[in-house]
């Protein structure tokens, strides 16, 4: 396995073009590593989206058709 040592400072941007370099087999090494970390959904983000989901449910008719409401984007 190779191992990379970094010891200065980068900018995003910089970080962004260093990972460009790599192989395609190392970029989804890293985005592995970004994604597959546990993420906790704060419970009033839940809230939120449980309460759309029953709102949608309770009125369809008040969603729109993304295809529809794209045309006018």
């Amino acid at each position: 396995m190779e191992t990379i040592k970094l010891n200065i400072d980068l900018s995003v941007n910089q970080l962004i073009e260093a990972v460009k370099q790599l192989s395609p087999k190392d970029r989804l090494k890293v985005n592995d590593a970004i994604w597959n970390e546990d993420i906790e959904i704060p419970v009033e983000h839940q809230q939120i989206v449980l309460e759309r989901m029953a709102k949608a449910k309770t009125n369809p008719e008040r969603l729109l058709d993304w295809d529809e409401v794209s045309k006018t984007i």
